[in-house]
């Protein structure tokens, strides 16, 4: 969901209160129009084309309850009424008129904002999905089909674990999918709450467990404000912990607490919360073998490894790739405004004899770029590595993949004059994963 093209019009005829929401969700990337009078908002709503209105109920040209139901005339829009707390009946009046929500104000926590905001386009977003897969059904494209081609097996097993709250454990390589698949494990399980994501390895260690948990005003060195942590926003949804391999120790211990007795307290604070989050951890490190060298621990792991799926990486499902492909390139095209794209019968050729270090990232990327440059409907896919691929496989022995990863890490260093950040964006994996088998293969 790009934030950017979720256009939100606010109307209050409280310039400072106006000032502070259109602030707060600018700073959470969203495209905000604030305005005083809603009569000069129904004249912009055409032009503008919000896909969310916050009005304030109180206003001395027109109502929000009056506003709502004029813009409403003219197209299906989302509301969310402001309303003082003494006034909290005439807000609830207003969501049986057709708002979606209502917040209180003085606004005394800015995610009472975010969160009112967010899950009404978590719901809009559900529904167009919902509306796409009906279409796409309509013409015979299937949905879960393409996701899980070529792994029949996982789809299975995510459908016999969705509806409970059992601990899941997503193992894979880099790039093969884990955070779609858990978000598909959260859409399915039909939670109530929201899906809230965290990459343990994006964070700095200092921080992390205040982006867990939470943080009260004054807790530490830059505590502002009081913060709401991940675990409290998911609630009652699903919290994703991507690459959980690189959790400190000593944080390893409080995540055990939080599995063990769904409890946990924000940095500063001695009141205990309570989460009924369902907790899925992802990596696409050997948990097993960390163990053993004492750098994860063991009651962890086993807290964590109930129901384990393990997602195969797209050189073992390389039978599917023109299926997969054809997919992404019309997902892109449609994206990019690019027209009907199709890939050359000599390009699908070398695509199958390609290893794929960087998995459907990988393949993802390298089908946007081609687009881009593309001069006509037909794609010429360049991979990474030439010479490096499947085809070896057929001559004798089987292609050590080490190899075939170092040779295409190297190739790409090389295109890229050295540049690691692009290299990684070309590859379709990390910065830190390329630092990490840069490292590892000893390349310069």
């Amino acid at each position: 969901m790009n934030k950017e093209n979720l256009r939100i019009l606010i109307v209050d005829d409280d310039d400072s209160f106006l000032l502070l929401m259109t602030r707060i969700l600018k700073d959470e990337g969203y495209t905000v129009k604030g305005l005083s009078d809603p009569v000069d908002a129904l004249g912009v709503l055409d032009s503008f084309s919000p896909a969310l209105v916050i009005s304030d109920l109180k206003m001395p040209v027109m109502d929000g309850i009056s506003f709502m139901q004029e813009a409403k005339k003219s197209r299906e829009l989302d509301f969310i009424m402001i309303t003082a707390f003494a006034t909290v009946e005439t807000a609830v009046e207003a969501m049986k008129l057709g708002a979606a929500d209502y917040i209180t104000k003085p606004l005394h926590d800015p995610d009472q904002l975010r969160m009112a905001v967010r899950k009404i386009f978590e719901r809009q977003f559900l529904i167009n999905e919902n509306t796409l897969l009906k279409s796409a059904l309509a013409v015979g494209v299937p949905g879960l089909d393409i996701v899980f081609a070529g792994m029949e097996h996982v789809l299975d097993a995510v459908k016999n674990v969705a509806k409970g709250d059992t601990t899941v454990m997503l193992l894979g390589e880099t790039g093969t999918g884990k955070t779609l698949v858990s978000k598909i494990i959260h859409h399915l399980s039909g939670r109530k709450g929201l899906f809230v994501d965290i990459n343990c390895a994006a964070i700095p260690e200092t921080l992390l467990e205040s982006e867990m948990f939470g943080h009260e005003k004054g807790a530490f060195t830059g505590a502002i404000s009081l913060k709401k942590g991940r675990f409290e926003l998911a609630d009652e949804g699903t919290i994703l912990l991507d690459e959980i391999s690189e959790m400190s120790p000593g944080l390893q211990a409080k995540f055990l607490r939080v599995l063990q007795e769904r409890t946990f307290e924000r940095l500063g604070s001695m009141n205990t919360m309570k989460t009924g989050a369902r907790v899925i951890a992802a990596t696409n490190r050997d948990l097993k073998k960390m163990v053993a060298e004492g750098r994860f621990r063991e009651d962890l792991f086993y807290r964590l490894n109930i129901f384990p799926i393990t997602l195969p990486p797209l050189r073992e499902r390389i039978d599917q790739i023109g299926t997969i492909s054809r997919y992404i390139t019309d997902a892109v095209s449609l994206r990019l405004g690019a027209g009907a794209r199709t890939i050359s019968d000599a390009s699908l050729k070398a695509m199958k004899d390609y290893s794929w270090p960087g998995n459907i990232r990988e393949l993802e990327n390298v089908i946007e770029r081609a687009i881009i440059v593309s001069k006509g409907p037909e794609l010429e896919i360049a991979v990474a590595g030439t010479g490096t691929g499947r085809q070896d496989a057929g001559k004798g022995t089987a292609p050590d993949l080490k190899s075939l990863e170092k040779d295409a890490i190297n190739d790409a260093l090389s295109r890229c004059g050295g540049n690691r950040k692009a290299a990684a964006l070309e590859l379709g994996i990390s910065l830190r994963s390329l630092h990490y088998k840069i490292k590892e293969y000893g390349l310069k």
